[in-house]
């Protein structure tokens, strides 16, 4: 990200704003899955794959943003 793409980053704020709230969503539901994994510990797997999710969707505004800059030229 060493270029400067203004165009780019202006693009991509009304969907890094859309994916700043599944990220909360994500947040939530991670929180969610992290109690579920410390009360039932056998069901380890199901609750790995919320948390992996999550996580996956928290880093979602960042990956939007950085997509639109690598994207678009200047």
């Amino acid at each position: 990200m060493g270029h400067c793409r203004p165009f780019a980053f202006l693009l991509s704020l009304p969907f890094a704003f859309v994916s700043l709230i599944l990220s909360l969503l994500g947040a939530l539901l991670w929180i969610v899955g992290s109690i579920l994994n410390c009360i039932c510990p056998c069901c380890c797997m199901c609750c790995t794959g919320i948390a992996n999710f999550a996580v996956s969707l928290v880093k979602l505004p960042f990956m939007i943003m950085e997509m639109f800059i690598d994207f678009i030229p200047c």
